[in-house]
């Protein structure tokens, strides 16, 4: 970006210049783009502040300017904006400033700073400083897909939700049931494992990634559960058929839906508990899971491997908890690289923004050498937030510091992020 010297150049600003030489080459109808901006608007960043002065700026252009070799450039003097936004100077500039940032508008300059125009008889833009519109017409195609991405996944999580909420219910009921059949089993290891994982359940934002492993998380513990459950029925016999029971199991069928219905086991229910007789094989099966001790104080060694496997992969840290911890990082890189579908794409955007807070490129291949690529793109995210947010003052020595702390073994990335969601919460 050409410096005028009164206007500090930024990676930012390069890049919306760049995007409004190439929305000269393209004719893009006015309606097209502010329909394609509006529908992702908020995914790329943009707040409502900016939505109105994008609006504000879009009246000021006619038809023409949005023909191909032309650019639909707004010399509208700050005084007037400010009295159809509403907006003081400082916020008007500010809103200005991040609609150039995240790609929406260029800004361009005269030698002086000063907006001006003309135009011809036929009404044509002949030569004009001010706010460039033309980034909108580059990146329609781009907002386009990005829309239909957007709308599949969010298509995706209700499907996703929908399974989840299957499968909670059915745990649900299982634990209940033997529970209040006092039946012999690690129900109270199952029951911590359940209340962790609906703790884990989204209240507001979620992403299909997510929501995948949260499924997954769950239909392991269902399988786990099931198989608690048919072998405590072979040493207790069928579940007692109480009006309670009944009850609950009717309310439970009616709330589910049928095309999500997972294919359960049928267990016969009668109204008498009949001893099961068992043979010795099952005898010895059963006492693998259901021991004489009371369940709470002995648990198989085979489920409390895999209890602390599961704890251990929920530890991990995710694409979408890192996103939402980080939503200054998140709003630069999905202005850079889009829409990113997974820790690739991520990667490759962190490797770009890493110049921008003054990541030597040494620093981050040592990062990635130690660290492997996808925690030390966690970690460069979370560099790169704590410095915007001023916390931050030497990102590549923190950098190295997070790499010194893992080679130590001390280094917990989750922490942080759970911890700055947490913060964002309060």
């Amino acid at each position: 970006m050409k410096h005028t010297g009164w206007r500090k150049p930024t990676p930012g600003l390069g890049i919306a210049e760049q995007l409004a030489q190439a929305g000269e080459q393209v004719a893009i109808s006015k309606t097209r783009a502010f329909v394609a901006v509006k529908r992702v608007g908020a995914y790329i960043g943009l707040k409502a502040g900016d939505m109105m002065l994008l609006d504000t700026l879009g009246a000021f252009t006619q038809a023409q300017d949005w023909e191909e070799g032309q650019r639909p450039i707004v010399w509208a003097s700050n005084a007037y904006l400010m009295e159809q936004t509403g907006f003081s100077l400082s916020a008007l500039k500010r809103h200005a400033r991040r609609l150039a940032e995240i790609g929406v508008i260029s800004f361009q300059d005269s030698p002086n700073g000063k907006r001006w125009g003309r135009r011809d008889a036929e009404g044509r833009i002949v030569e004009a400083y001010g706010f460039d519109l033309s980034p909108l017409s580059a990146r329609v195609e781009e907002f386009e897909e990005l829309h239909a991405d957007l709308q599949a996944e969010r298509e995706l999580c209700q499907r996703l939700k929908r399974q989840i909420t299957v499968a909670r219910r059915m745990i649900r009921a299982r634990i209940e049931a033997a529970v209040s059949s006092a039946m012999r089993g690690p129900w109270t290891q199952f029951t911590g494992l359940f209340e962790e994982l609906l703790d884990r359940l989204p209240r507001r934002h979620e992403a299909s990634e997510q929501l995948v492993r949260l499924l997954t998380w769950f239909k392991e513990l269902q399988e786990r559960v099931e198989a608690a459950y048919l072998k405590a029925i072979k040493v207790a016999g069928p579940v007692e058929n109480t009006p309670e029971i009944k009850e609950q199991s009717l309310e439970k069928t009616q709330e589910m839906n049928p095309r999500e219905v997972i294919s359960e086991p049928h267990i016969l229910i009668t109204n008498q508990l009949n001893p099961v007789t068992c043979n010795s094989s099952e005898n010895e099966e059963v006492a693998a899971v259901v021991p004489n001790a009371q369940p709470e104080d002995q648990v198989d060694r085979e489920l409390e491997e895999w209890v602390a496997e599961v704890r251990k992969k929920r530890a991990a840290l995710d694409l979408p908890t890192v996103m939402q911890a980080c939503p200054e990082f998140a709003s630069w890189a999905r202005n850079m690289g889009g829409f990113l579908k997974d820790w690739g794409d991520l990667h490759r955007v962190a490797g770009q923004l890493r110049p921008m807070i003054g990541v030597s490129e040494h620093a981050w291949n040592v990062a990635q050498d130690r660290l492997g690529k996808q925690v030390a793109t966690a970690a460069l995210a979370l560099v790169f937030e704590k410095h915007c947010a001023g916390e931050v003052s030497s990102p590549g020595g923190y950098l190295r510091g997070m790499v010194e702390k893992a080679g130590a073994g001390e280094l917990h990335l989750e922490r942080s992020f759970y911890g700055r969601l947490s913060g964002q919460a309060a």
